[in-house]
């Protein structure tokens, strides 16, 4: 049965960390230990949403004592991670929101650097970049290859520069991401909130961080059938889709351009 809060009230103090997991049961139990231990700034609420495990996923969670405030949610069809997020994201009571991996790839560590910007109103978005370093950190070539191609024609579209759309660490006021009308299942999320975000008037800021990938026998699930799957999000959302489908009707005035000529 799933886990769910009692209230959707957004509390002004607190981060929802939003946890897609599938087939994750390797390292699993080691993850959760971690992150609910993690300290933030401020209140935090986890939000795992289980894409139907193959493995033992489902009854790791089930089976593990938070001491955090928490939600299990349970999808009983497979439908890619960009499904798991929208879940995760709608059903999220946090001011701010983080999306992490459930996985050592990112050092969870680094959030509370990444959060700050957003708390302290210096930020409305964060992305934590892979490639905006000192070049201590090795990547494999095709991934490297694959996601700076992908950043830099989301960037040429967008009008948005950054160094890394794709990664996973970004962080959003509820208030901005909760008004974002989400399409994407799989691992179309990244260019296409990048698209969208993209269109308002927001502050948005970029900073390094550590990254440590996995191969696929170790886990790792993308492949290059999703690296062509984004290049069409990306080339979708920034340059087909009405921009007038972009966001609910509860996205806040003020981030919009004046005279909405960004439509």
């Amino acid at each position: 049965m799933a886990k769910v809060t009692k209230s959707k009230q957004t509390s002004s103090s607190k981060i929802s960390l939003i946890i897609p997991i599938y087939n994750e049961s390797g390292h699993l139990q080691e993850f959760l230990e971690k992150i609910d231990a993690l300290v933030l700034p401020v209140k935090k609420e986890l939000v795992l949403i289980d894409d139907c495990s193959k493995d033992n996923s489902r009854e790791i969670l089930s089976a593990f004592k938070f001491r955090s405030e928490h939600q299990i949610l349970l999808q009983e069809i497979n439908q890619g991670k960009g499904a798991a997020l929208k879940r995760g994201i709608e059903s999220a009571t946090g001011s701010v929101i983080l999306v992490q991996d459930a996985d050592f790839e990112y050092d969870m560590d680094e959030i509370p650097m990444l959060v700050d910007p957003v708390l302290r109103d210096k930020a409305d978005v964060v992305y934590g970049s892979r490639f905006k370093k000192d070049g201590r950190q090795v990547h494999r070539t095709f991934h490297y290859l694959i996601n700076r191609f992908l950043t830099m024609m989301s960037n040429f579209l967008s009008g948005l520069y950054l160094t890394d759309m794709e990664t996973c660490y970004k962080v959003f006021k509820a208030e901005i991401v909760q008004n974002v009308e989400l399409e994407s299942k799989r691992f179309g999320f990244e260019p296409e909130i990048t698209a969208k975000i993209a269109r308002l008037k927001i502050k948005v800021q970029e900073f390094p961080i550590s990254y440590y990938p996995r191969n696929y026998l170790e886990g790792k699930k993308i492949t290059w059938k999703d690296g062509v799957a984004a290049l069409r999000h990306i080339v979708y959302f920034n340059w087909i889709q009405s921009k007038s489908k972009f966001f609910k009707q509860g996205m806040p005035v003020k981030y919009f351009p004046k005279g909405g000529n960004w439509l």
